[in-house]
């Protein structure tokens, strides 16, 4: 085992700043955002998670982030879109979530939605990444001051589903999505979690 003093001498490795100083965030950088994310259940948690982020910092949802599943039927797309009036009413009562009206109705109209993407598209995966010909974008970003907040790319798929129907998902909430679901790498070059990102194409 190795000794206190060699273990405190070790240095934390280089990640994105926005990052740095809360444990729940570097573990959420260091283990899923940017690692290309093709399975429907965990696009549907974060279609939801995002929705919800919508005027917050993300570091707010991600700590609500056991509540919501538990509140959204471990992220049951077919469960949560099945939610009614009584569903709502226990929602809004709930401390652990968001409790916005507006953001849990959207929450449960985009699951419809998302249901029906899944039928005409064979997923919801297939769908939204074949707006990226199904590989990940990989940018090389020195700093985050040069990331953008929303792209050409992200306009196209947020006009698209904003067109279904779907709320809550406006060009820079996509883009968000995109880069917590590996669409995109926006890892700044010298972050360890650039290169292991890169490494990961499908």
């Amino acid at each position: 085992m190795p000794s206190k003093k060699m273990a405190a001498s070790t240095p934390s490795p280089r990640r994105c700043d926005w990052a740095n100083g809360d444990a729940l965030y570097e573990q959420y950088h260091d283990e899923e955002w940017g690692v290309p994310c093709f399975d429907d259940h965990k696009l549907f948690e974060f279609l939801i998670l995002e929705g919800a982020q919508a005027g917050l910092s993300w570091l707010t949802i991600l700590r609500k982030r056991e509540n919501y599943r538990r509140a959204f039927a471990n992220f049951n797309a077919a469960k949560v879109a099945r939610f009614n009036r009584r569903s709502i009413a226990r929602l809004m009562s709930d401390a652990g979530i968001v409790r916005n009206r507006l953001k849990i109705e959207a929450a449960i109209s985009n699951a419809r939605l998302f249901l029906d993407l899944q039928e005409s598209h064979g997923s919801f995966s297939d769908y939204l990444w074949d707006f990226i010909d199904g590989r990940p974008i990989h940018n090389h970003w020195a700093s985050l001051s040069e990331c953008p907040a929303t792209t050409p790319v992200s306009d196209s798929i947020s006009k698209d589903m904003k067109k279904r129907g779907f709320r809550f998902f406006g060009s820079t909430i996509c883009y968000a999505h995109m880069q917590a679901m590996g669409m995109v790498n926006d890892h700044v070059i010298d972050c360890f979690r650039h290169a292991e990102c890169a490494a990961l194409n499908p």
